[in-house]
């Protein structure tokens, strides 16, 4: 976790002043008109974001997911649970002495926990900033929870900051809580309180109380690593010196007999052969709440079962393709739009969320379960599991291709893998997201690359047509000898 930013001096100085200032950035900003001064890198990003997700800026609103009656089971499971009498006593005495409240979110946005004065309450009420309600980017624009989750560091987010103008009253300061055993995110902490409220101090007291937080899950881990250490190093014995060692559920190495082993083990759920980095295969066997790993007998190598492949070609002006192993199988918009989530979520998904990514807060996990059924009976049981739903194939997709493309910054390879929109027909939510999303930068890749065969080939798909900065940026790319200029300087006359 970076060190939290320092707040702005007009910030400290004038805060109402300083708001009506971000009131005329972002009112220019979203008209497209010049701005008196930029908005914050991370607000602008954010806000790009909030917008590709189609958050209304005037009228937007975060969303109930959960009534209240199912919130305690959802708080009794969640990994934050443990340490929130620690972030009580860090936050809520503070936030209740400022007039502030504190709030604790999962790694999704919904608001668990929500503490503090009555007043800010009851006026947090009135703008849905409640139990309940979603607060990711997506859901709510930009806002410190849901910004923290999306960059995984510490933000402050004061008035006209906030994407949706019913948040321009508040001020808030948010920093991500992250599992020590697996680095994922787990959720958010956030203080927040109505604009006069804003303090300097704000974001560093929510950055250190996560660490905190942190630390305590660690002290909390090491407690059950030595317990399953205790509980099963008699299976360990058992392998009377032939290399072994205890993994905990994550595959993190708690002890090892007669061998070195990387920290951690790549481990599927219920064990089996895995190979190490190194080329060594070992066995892997469940133990409660871990796994026991021996090193595989010197010989020849078990050979390893067999595993799917599933090849994905979603992104085409066309109708697009699915084949298992070579073989094309017929399939719905339901049904791709599953695939496509479920390949963008390796470790799986609940029926519940991804109902809610298939369809919104509309969504049924009952419909789920009936499509997962269907998609099974098609691909196959080895191809699609279940408890969490999930693809067990070696997955081949032009979007997952096109992704890592952009993460390395390979303009060439990106655009040759997109050949259109994902799934054009789509309404799905999260579908829609990454679709505008991978459109979006993989045209800028393109405009930033200046490569004649690079704009050729975005040029050539639906989206970049027609768009006449990447019909100019061809123009001046192609060289005066090259045929294709003639035909994109036609096309551009149309225009």
């Amino acid at each position: 976790m970076t060190v939290a930013e320092a707040p702005e001096a007009d910030l400290l100085r004038d805060p109402e002043s300083y708001a009506r200032l971000l009131e005329h950035v972002r009112a220019a900003v979203l008209a497209g008109t010049p701005a008196p001064r930029s908005p914050r890198s991370v607000v602008s990003a954010s806000w790009d974001r909030s917008l590709a997700a189609r958050v209304d800026p005037d009228a937007g609103e975060a969303p109930v997911v959960y009534e209240p009656g199912e919130l305690p089971g959802l708080r009794g499971e969640h990994p934050l649970s443990p340490v929130l009498p620690l972030l009580r006593q860090n936050l809520v005495s503070i936030a209740d002495d400022a007039e502030h409240m504190m709030i604790v979110t999962d790694a999704d946005g919904l608001i668990l926990w929500r503490e503090g004065e009555t007043g800010v309450l009851l006026r947090a009420d009135r703008v849905a900033l409640t139990e309940g309600t979603r607060w990711s980017e997506a859901a709510a624009g930009t806002n410190a929870m849901g910004t923290a989750l999306a960059t995984g560091e510490p933000v402050r987010i004061h008035s006209a900051e906030h994407l949706v103008r019913r948040y321009h009253a508040w001020t808030c300061a948010a920093a991500p809580v992250r599992d020590p055993d697996t680095g994922a995110l787990l959720g958010s902490i956030d203080v927040s309180g109505p604009l006069r409220t804003v303090h300097p101090a704000m974001l560093a007291l929510v950055t250190a109380t996560a660490q905190l937080a942190e630390g305590q899950l660690r002290a909390h881990l090491a407690v059950r690593d030595e317990r399953l250490r205790q509980a099963n190093m008699r299976h360990l014995a058992a392998l009377r010196g032939r290399p072994g060692a205890l993994l905990s559920a994550s595959g993190r190495v708690l002890a090892a007999e007669s061998c070195v082993l990387p920290s951690t083990v790549d481990v599927r759920r219920g064990g089996g052969t895995v190979a190490l980095p190194d080329g060594r295969l070992a066995t892997v066997e469940p133990l409660p709440e871990g796994y026991l790993l021996y090193l595989s007998s010197p010989g020849p190598s078990p050979a390893r079962p067999h595993r799917a492949r599933l090849a994905l070609d979603f992104l085409t002006d066309g109708p697009g393709s699915a084949t298992v192993d070579g073989r094309e199988v017929p399939f719905t918009l339901r049904h791709a739009e599953i695939l496509t989530l479920l390949a963008l979520a390796p470790d799986g998904m609940t029926a519940d969320r991804l109902a809610c990514r298939l369809y919104g807060e509309s969504g049924n996990p009952v419909t789920v379960r009936a499509e997962i059924h269907r998609l099974r009976t098609q691909l196959g049981t080895s191809v699609v599991r279940t408890r969490p739903y999930r693809l067990a194939a070696d997955v081949d997709a032009d979007f997952l291709r096109c992704r890592a493309a952009l993460r390395r910054g390979a303009a060439d390879e990106a655009v040759r893998a997109f050949r259109g929109p994902l799934l054009p027909e789509s309404e799905s939510p999260a579908i829609r997201q990454e679709r505008e999303s991978l459109t979006a930068q993989v045209r800028q890749v393109a405009l930033n690359s200046a490569d004649a065969e690079v704009l050729w080939a975005f040029w050539e798909t639906s989206c970049g047509v027609d768009d006449l900065a990447i019909v100019d940026a061809l123009c001046a790319a192609l060289p005066a000898g090259d045929p294709r200029r003639a035909v994109v300087l036609t096309h551009r006359a149309r225009l």
